[in-house]
């Protein structure tokens, strides 16, 4: 597969991550956990700027960390983001752990995140498996549009991108079919003409059949005047004032029910705190 790694030395995105230590690493991957990279490089150099260590994200209040994820979303990764630092400070001294086992007994990191901080920190081969690359594979070896959505890989899936590592690889292979899922074999609008792989790509071959998946848009739809949107307006007005009060916690949301539903689930995350009247971000 020589040729989705030349493809890739020539047309990779110049990443920061991609030339940090295993720590920067690790920060961007749980801010790359569904959130685009546009989204991610500003508040990933914001964040290295801040705490270039585990020791100084370990040092600083949960507060802080939750006020500088901004509006990344799924707030609840900073939260395991400043437990993983702790963890690597107290019991790993300072340095982030260099085998699956112990990556995948930190908070938040799953089998995904602990594959991508071996082959990209560490410049281990291993077995990824993100969304992109899923579609890739889906695509090309199985001549289907995208994989299920439902759950995450399967063994099959597991089995396929094993055989497919090259022997000497250090990580790249990992890193190449991300970037070729992410820019050319895109979701929507894929670039066929200009893909490494088109020659012996079977969802070419047989005229690209669309796989049907309501799921996906079903998740779409349903973001607007959810719980989680209500959750993240009260999440983004707290992280603008040191304390609020429900009353004003009213204000940003007009569903009564539902923000007082979404503050007792932020409370229970331990993302924010009450004293008396007043709620702010957890400390």
């Amino acid at each position: 597969m020589h040729e989705v790694l030349d493809w890739y030395q020539s047309n990779k995105r110049d990443l920061p991550w991609r030339n940090s230590d295993p720590w920067g690493v690790l920060v961007s991957e749980f801010m790359l956990q569904q959130t685009p990279v546009q989204r991610v490089l500003p508040q990933w150099q914001r964040w290295l700027e801040l705490w270039p260590t585990p020791e100084g994200l370990a040092a600083a209040p949960l507060s802080a960390a939750l006020r500088e994820w901004g509006r990344l979303g799924y707030p609840r990764r900073a939260k395991r983001l400043h437990q993983c630092a702790q963890i690597i400070v107290n019991e790993h001294g300072g340095k982030v752990p260099t085998t699956l086992d112990e990556l995948r007994n930190l908070p938040g990191v799953g089998e995904y995140t602990a594959a991508a901080i071996l082959a990209f920190a560490y410049g281990k081969s291993e077995v990824l498996l993100d969304v992109n690359i899923r579609r890739l594979y889906a695509r090309c070896w199985n001549g289907i549009s995208s994989p299920a959505t439902k759950g995450g890989p399967t063994n099959a899936e597991r089995n396929l991108a094993a055989g497919l590592i090259p022997e000497s690889d250090d990580g790249t292979w990992a890193a190449a079919t991300m970037e070729l899922g992410a820019l050319i074999c895109k979701a929507r609008n894929p670039i066929c003409e200009r893909c490494p792989l088109a020659r012996i790509c079977l969802w070419r071959a047989l005229d690209y059949p669309e796989t049907h998946n309501a799921t996906r848009s079903k998740q779409g739809a349903q973001w607007h005047g959810s719980d989680r949107q209500c959750r993240g307006v009260i999440m983004n007005a707290l992280r603008e004032s040191h304390q609020v009060t429900m009353a004003q916690l009213a204000k940003v949301w007009s569903d009564a029910s539902q923000y007082e539903r979404a503050i007792a689930s932020l409370l229970d995350d331990g993302l924010i705190k009450k004293r008396g009247t007043y709620y702010s971000l957890a400390d």
